[in-house]
């Protein structure tokens, strides 16, 4: 290691972002002589409620070599294939949003082009008929996907629902074992080198000084370095996502664990439903411009499906990012760095997102400032991204039965996600962006899943005579069914893995 490399790392703040940084820097700094340490207080709580993931969290966990059945033990996790979501386009619909294809590309054009062509015609059968994991879903079966690529089994995915912070107590095991040092301590102030502005130290209420090179800000909305100390600035969302309070309420499961999260849409916002293995996370996302804090926690309660567990844990948010997540030695990473409302579970990505491209642009104490530049512009890109997919969810509806409906029904879009729509709108056509997490599938789950109608389909999907797409149709859906059929119940798999506590492999 050169003389001016990174010679030690504080991070500041526990819970899921704080340990998920320390356990990856200790994974892939091995061998090098970097202090890592982690100061947290236990006088600050986590905001830990229940975490449904994608499935880039199975990659970021295979990084660091963990065994998946011990890892869902200890955490008490299900597995996803998608997420539902109810009375999102219309009081009444239910869609899911897949982890995986519909259908296959038939004479190389792709799969809705052939349905909306079939829509058209008035024959079409519902979208879902033709996606592996949504019957899977539905019908509460899971097993992992095949690696072979001409199985059917290998055209989806998964991801996980966990306790949060079981995670974080998971992965502190994991990092301290590999040399991270847990420091108890509540931050009372923070110093900074008066020739440049760098952090120096920060000091704890018992009078300690902790000192690094680099400091992770893992400190949760308050982000006591990044936009306390170093006044990174906050770029406000809510005249898009204007939900800003969220209550969390869990409590014991009384039916079968279902591999996928639920969304319900609700008067003034939605309720999640996350099923765990020992209980069932249920929370209500909502706007206080259109309803007071009591009626959303009384509409929570009044649709648990058993008595809740705990008191509620009521969170206050804004919608939006920092300006700069990366402000000279100083890297915000999770709810400090910007909060995405967790409608399509973006958190824990958003997270692992950061934690890589902090990797990648490894600084040395020269502090390039070329670095922060492509780190804050890729996690621009990234926010953006996912910024626009939510908001589609709001948008593209047809509610009109409500103040918050007809806010969100009407309201003027970025002319990022408004580009896309018109041009789905036109012929069916998914924009693909370089950068982003949303592939293909996800757009198409939602736009048609919210009665987002194209005024024509691809002209090539006629190439294909009507009674064979007929054919093809029929196939796909009953191999789809078939196949998810075949499949065990979730939580029979989830017992025969090993992944339940008490239970081996």
């Amino acid at each position: 290691m050169s003389d001016n490399g990174i010679r030690s790392i504080l991070v500041v703040g526990g819970g899921s972002s704080g340990w998920m940084t320390a356990a990856a820097l200790a994974r892939k700094l091995a061998g090098l002589a970097i202090e890592i340490n982690v100061v947290e207080s236990a006088e600050i709580g986590i905001v830990g409620v229940g975490e449904a993931t994608v499935p880039h969290i199975r990659f970021f966990n295979a990084s660091l070599g963990l065994e998946e059945a011990e890892f869902m033990r200890r955490t008490k996790a299900t597995f996803k294939l998608g997420i539902e979501f109810r009375n999102w386009g219309r009081k009444g619909d239910s869609y899911v949003h897949p982890f995986g294809a519909f259908g296959t590309d038939l004479g190389g054009v792709p799969f809705h082009q052939h349905w909306l062509r079939m829509r058209a015609a008035g024959e079409a059968a519902p979208l879902e008929r033709y996606s592996l994991p949504i019957q899977a879903a539905r019908m509460n079966r899971f097993s992992p996907p095949a690696e072979d690529p001409s199985s059917l089994y290998s055209t989806f995915s998964y991801a996980y629902q966990f306790d949060a912070t079981l995670y974080g107590r998971f992965l502190r095991d994991y990092a301290e074992a590999r040399g991270v040092r847990r420091i108890e301590g509540r931050i009372i102030d923070v110093a900074v080198r008066p020739e440049d502005g760098f952090l120096s130290s920060v000091t704890l209420a018992d009078g300690r000084r902790l000192e690094a090179d680099l400091f992770i800000d893992c400190s949760g909305f308050r982000g006591v370095l990044v936009e306390q100390t170093l006044k990174a600035g906050y770029e406000e969302w809510t005249h898009w996502l204007p939900c800003d309070r969220a209550i969390a309420l869990p409590c014991a499961g009384i039916d079968a664990l279902t591999p996928y999260t639920r969304a319900t849409a609700r008067e003034s916002g939605w309720i999640w439903r996350i099923p765990l293995q020992h209980r069932v996370g249920n929370g209500h996302v909502y706007s206080s411009a259109f309803v007071a804090d009591d009626d959303a926690e009384a509409a929570l309660i009044g649709q648990l499906e058993s008595p809740p567990l705990a008191e509620p844990n009521r969170l206050h948010f804004t919608t939006g990012k920092r300006r700069r997540q990366w402000v000279k030695n100083c890297v915000a990473i999770g709810l400090s760095a910007g909060f995405l409302e967790p409608l399509e579970s973006t958190s824990i990505h958003l997270i692992q997102l950061a934690i890589g491209h902090l990797i990648d642009l490894l600084p040395d104490r020269s502090w390039d400032p070329l670095d922060a530049a492509e780190f804050n512009r890729v996690m621009d890109v990234e926010y953006e991204r996912v910024r626009d997919f939510l908001i589609l969810h709001y948008c593209a509806t047809e509610r009109d039965d409500t103040p918050f409906w007809n806010h969100c029904r009407t309201m003027e879009l970025p002319d990022s996600l408004r580009y896309r729509m018109e041009v789905f709108r036109e012929r069916g056509y998914i924009v693909n962006y370089r950068e982003g997490m949303f592939l293909e599938p996800s757009w198409i789950a939602v736009y048609l899943g919210q009665n987002v109608t194209p005024r024509r389909f691809d002209p090539l999907s006629e190439s294909l005579s009507a009674s064979r797409l007929r054919g093809e149709m029929s196939r796909i859906g009953e191999a789809c069914r078939a196949a998810a059929g075949r499949m065990p119940e979730h939580g029979d798999f989830l017992q025969a893995i090993g992944a339940v506590e008490g239970q081996a492999a």
